[in-house]
């Protein structure tokens, strides 16, 4: 009797009839209901009819609109965000926003721009934002200047701008952000910076813009944000026409193809005629570098020396008190102590990032910076047998340490003792060897985030993170583990604190049910790029309202009962796996369907089998298995034999029975 059970079965299954069909249209994303949609690239020359009119966030870049009215948005009154990019926009009408109160950005970047007329902009009355970047202006008379009262940034940047000077009755007691980079302007007057009086602590960017001169007295008396000069030759004319201005950052680095001048102490001396917090000089040369040189830097809290073509610096430099952030990246260094840190005593932040040669730490370099809260050595081929305690003894306050992309870091145990008040550790793509079967972090007691991905480590070793309280980020990322399983009991078990662990391309096949039972805080799992089937899905029971990235496994066909672990879960990503999208895979296909405001980057989750369906989304697919008109009459007919074949079996027994009575 089983057998023919079977066999029931095995012809329900083989006459089960699958139709599945799959929509193509293209149409706007959804990104939050009802309110934000992404139209980009889609070929439109209006505005969908799908869009509801309780849209507020607009993406339509790089569509058609060759002439904007003021019917074209008119249904979308609601809009506080819409960016336009390369639409081919030529002209802007009269009253184009007039019904739109609550715009605050608008983005009309890379379209050719002949005729914005007077009214264009009336409408917004919280327009705060306004990008015009490689639109052909030439002159800022082009810019409708009417109801602009609220405007914070105006983004200007590759046009053919060779003025600043802004009409007579162009507001700009609001505006923070004023970009002109990569326009024609060589020359910058008295009238030009008076025309923005009514800004306080404004940012200005004239970055690619070849100033060749600056009129007497043009910025005396005022007081900015920021201004960048970069890509500047003769930096003489900058310090010269900043004379008497007081300046939160001044920007002045230069670029590969710019032949610009060696920097002086004759050229810096400019520096000491104005008040500036911050200066940028990166990719510059310097003719005496010495200790001269900083004399006008006494006031400086942040100094960026960025790729200057350093292998040291001077000995002796005095009144550097002030000075809290130093960036030494892409330099020459050979030794760390070559930066002569006694200098800058008053050292929070630190950045050696890129050096070009192997940076040996050396013992002891930065025992001066008592203060240091921040290093970041990374990028810099490191290698040290024995780190860290000597090489960076004496830094009390350090918070944040990074020796990634190094190349071989030994570590012993309690190798950051120098350091306890580190919060930050990243380790990342540095080999690392752990001298001792005891963790290298565990007197580490305030570390919340440490990256140790790609660092060939022993996942084998159950104490590697022990002592570390605190962790809440854990970063494995392209590490391997023995077998590519996860065991119940592993390293896991000490970091109970975690909320956001990463093993993405970790080679993973499966993960025990009871590997992750200690991690009941964790909000954000990264299981992406491994060969994980559904099966591992049950290490995952107890978290609740979690981001869960399964992207990139081997998971095929999801049984019903494990939907309820991803039923509980707040985000979950299932892209590039080979999907079933057969029958065999119904309740979950009915699912996916069902919470599709769980699911992340649906473009990319399809289907993998059938072959018929290969690369179509799984929310195009319709499903509908059931037994078609034949499969019903080879089912009657099957029934018939059974019950044919039971009949001949009771006659046969009773037959029997009577004769054997």
């Amino acid at each position: 009797m089983a057998s023919l059970v079977i066999c029931f079965f095995g012809v329900v299954l083989f006459l089960a009839h699958c139709e599945v069909s799959a929509s193509s249209d293209q149409m706007c994303i959804e990104k939050e209901a009802n309110k934000t949609y992404n139209c980009e690239n889609l070929g439109l020359s209006e505005i969908p009819d799908t869009l509801p009119n309780t849209t507020e966030f607009l993406e339509f870049s790089f569509n058609f609109l060759p002439t904007i009215q003021n019917t074209t948005f008119s249904r979308l009154i609601n809009l506080t965000f819409l960016d336009l990019t390369r639409c081919q926009i030529n002209w802007i009408h009269d009253d184009t926003f007039q019904s739109h109160h609550e715009l605050s950005t608008l983005i009309l970047t890379g379209n050719p721009l002949i005729f914005m007329a007077e009214t264009a902009l009336n409408g917004p009355k919280s327009l705060k934002h306004l990008f015009l970047i490689q639109t052909g202006i030439s002159s800022l008379d082009f810019i409708p200047p009417h109801n602009l009262e609220n405007l914070e940034s105006l983004h200007l940047g590759s046009n053919h701008i060779s003025s600043i000077n802004l009409p007579k009755d162009f507001p700009t007691g609001n505006l923070k952000v004023l970009d002109f980079q990569n326009n024609a302007i060589h020359y910058l007057s008295r009238e030009d910076m008076n025309s923005l009086k009514q800004a306080t602590n404004l940012s200005l960017n004239f970055n690619g813009n070849d100033i060749r001169g600056i009129e007497s007295g043009a910025f005396s008396s005022k007081v900015f944000q920021s201004l960048n000069f970069g890509g500047t030759p003769d930096l003489s004319v900058i310090f010269s026409g900043l004379q008497n201005s007081t300046l939160q950052s001044l920007w002045l680095g230069t670029f590969e193809d710019i032949d610009d001048q060696h920097l002086s102490s004759a050229t810096l001396q400019g520096l000491c005629d104005m008040s500036v917090e911050s200066i940028n000089l990166q990719k510059h040369h310097f003719s005496d570098f010495s200790s001269t040189m900083f004399r006008c830097f006494a006031q400086l809290q942040e100094l960026d020396l960025t790729a200057t073509h350093l292998e040291g610096l001077p000995s002796g430099i005095e009144g550097m008190n002030s000075l809290k952030k130093l960036v030494l990246n892409v330099n020459k260094f050979d030794q760390l102590c070559q930066i002569n840190a006694a200098n800058f005593p008053s050292l929070t932040h630190l950045y050696i990032k890129g050096n070009t040669k192997k940076l040996h730490l050396g013992v002891g370099c930065l025992e001066e910076l008592k203060n240091l809260q921040k290093l970041d050595l990374s990028h810099s081929s490191i290698e040290a047998s024995d780190c860290c305690n000597l090489q960076l003894k004496n830094l009390p306050h350090l918070q944040s340490l990074n020796l990634s992309y190094g190349e071989l870091i030994g570590l012993q145990r309690e190798a950051f003792q120098a350091c306890p008040q580190l919060e930050l550790l990243d380790l990342s793509f540095t080999r690392l060897h752990v001298n001792a079967p005891q963790s290298p972090f565990q007197n580490l007691h305030l570390l919340q985030v440490l990256n140790l991905s790609h660092c060939f480590l022993d996942t084998s070793n159950q104490r590697l993170l022990a002592g570390l309280p605190n962790l809440r980020h854990l970063n494995l990322r392209g590490n391997r583990f023995q077998d590519g399983s996860i065991p119940k009991t592993n390293l896991f078990q000490t970091v109970g604190s975690l909320e956001i662990l990463d093993l993405s391309s970790c080679g993973l096949l499966s993960i025990d049910q009871q590997a992750f039972r200690s991690l009941d805080k964790m909000s954000h799992i990264d299981l992406s790029r491994n060969s994980l089937t559904s099966n591992s899905i049950d290490a995952l029971s107890h978290l609740k309202d979690a981001y869960l990235n399964l992207a990139s496994n081997a998971i095929g066909i999801i049984p019903p009962h494990l939907l309820s672990i991803l039923s509980q879960q707040s985000t979950i990503n299932l892209s590039h796996n080979p999907l079933d999208c057969t029958c065999s895979n119904m309740p979950f296909l009915t699912w996916y369907k069902e919470n599709l405001q769980k699911l992340e980057d649906l473009e990319e989750t399809v289907c993998a089998n059938p072959p018929s369906l290969q690369g179509v989304q799984l929310s195009d697919v319709m499903l509908s298995c059931g037994i078609t008109a034949v499969g019903i009459f080879f089912l009657t007919v099957f029934l018939l034999l059974v019950s044919i074949l039971l009949i001949l079996a009771i006659k046969f027994f009773i037959r029997w029975k009577y004769q054997h009575l």
